[in-house]
């Protein structure tokens, strides 16, 4: 296992809403995260069939571009009556014609499945948000730390915080969905603390309690 030296490392992401949450995460490691946006680095293709794939794909790509550790996630819904679609092509659902994303139009694609297979009652609508971390090196190494939240998709979409999927998804034990809570329920998880909520922050606690020191 590398050693985890200095202080700068890559946040392999050009998703603005990833890097937000990310910046906060990171902050009481007293880490420099720039993002692969700020070394002016492609978003490289994620070709992956799973998680950890791409996130590999995306942090290899940032630590062999710099010479620095980098970590990246990959993140999806996984929806149970659509045998846990979309998945790993979460992203690809809300992609348009013109190369954009519109999320709402991805979540409307996937209220229209559900309503197709009968996932009517909220008891058939349970599902889970996935997040894969992996911190890579330029050699290639690699770890991986995966988080997940359990819950279920609400129709039609409420609160307008977050990004993605965040109106559709109810975590289980709460009334709010993602895009009601503000950043600090969904993902404001600090050293010390025993719980996190959102997938990106539980993956985060396995990474930071493997191979962060709080600065």
């Amino acid at each position: 296992m590398h050693a985890l030296n200095g202080k700068e490392i890559v946040v392999a992401s050009h998703n603005a809403g990833k890097l937000y949450e990310f910046a906060g995460l990171i902050a009481p490691f007293g880490f420099t995260a720039k993002s692969a946006k700020d070394y002016g680095l492609p978003e490289p293709d994620e070709t992956g069939t799973t998680f950890e794939e791409n996130a590999y794909i995306k942090a290899f790509a940032a630590a062999k571009a710099t010479g620095l550790p980098a970590f990246s996630d990959d993140s999806g819904l996984c929806v149970d009556a659509l045998d846990g679609a979309p998945g790993v092509y979460t992203a690809n659902w809300a992609e348009k014609e013109d190369g954009t994303r519109d999320f709402a139009m991805a979540m409307q694609r996937t209220e229209v499945a559900m309503q197709k297979v009968g996932a009517t009652e909220p008891e058939q609508r349970g599902g889970r948000f996935v997040a894969v971390i992996c911190l890579a090196f330029p050699d290639g190494q690699a770890e991986y730390y995966r988080g997940e939240t359990e819950g279920r998709l609400v129709w039609p979409p409420r609160g307008d915080v977050g990004f993605g999927y965040d109106p559709v998804f109810q975590p289980d034990g709460y009334d709010k969905t993602f895009g009601e809570m503000t950043t600090e329920e969904k993902h404001g998880w600090k050293p010390g603390d025993e719980k996190a909520l959102s997938h990106r922050a539980r993956a985060f606690k396995k990474f930071a309690e493997a191979r962060l020191e709080v600065a």
